[in-house]
């Protein structure tokens, strides 16, 4: 069985039920940073990175429907492509500019959406979403690589401390994911 250190993999998916928001996303920050020492390849790193975020949400009693990401497509710069995710199955392209995720993609700023039925232009591929947030992940020369997203069945289920937090782990992940290969 492979192990990091002292832990298996899996064991980075076990976030303390009884931790505030701040403690566990720093947690998961933290576990995706381990998981992704010593590998660059961003479908690997995606991939564990959306399970965390599925599992440390899910620990913090967030009704997440949806956690993971968009790429972007190696043959246009206007086109998200669906990348690693947890969740139901998902909308496969999204254009720069249309909904939630487009409009984090292009404009470079994150998205924190209390009611996605008030987003203009909100592209629903699950009709049970409440609120959004989606983080764009920016390279170091300015090219939107990819959006973080995330989905939940209640309103408002993502704020300040999430956008804070998510923010750090996008850079953190611009760092780790060679998105050329």
């Amino acid at each position: 069985m492979v192990q990091i250190g002292n832990k298996h993999h899996a064991d980075y998916t076990d976030f303390n039920s009884s931790s505030g928001r701040s403690e566990t996303l720093e947690m998961l920050i933290l576990s995706y940073e381990s998981l992704s020492e010593g590998q660059d390849n961003w479908v690997c790193n995606l991939s564990n990175c959306a399970s965390l975020l599925w599992h440390a949400y899910t620990s913090l009693n967030i009704n997440v429907n949806w956690a993971g990401f968009y790429v972007t497509s190696s043959s246009s710069d206007e086109e998200l492509l669906l990348g690693p995710f947890q969740g139901k199955v998902a909308c496969q392209t999204i254009m720069f500019g249309k909904g939630v995720c487009g409009t984090a993609a292009s404009t470079q700023q994150t998205q924190v959406v209390v009611d996605v039925n008030k987003f203009p232009d909100h592209i629903a591929c699950d009709g049970e979403t409440k609120s959004e947030i989606v983080v764009p992940i920016v390279s170091n020369d300015g090219k939107t690589l990819a959006v973080l997203d995330m989905d939940c069945l209640d309103y408002n289920g993502f704020g300040e401390t999430d956008k804070k937090y998510l923010e750090e782990l996008a850079k953190l992940i611009t760092k780790t994911c060679n998105f050329k290969g």
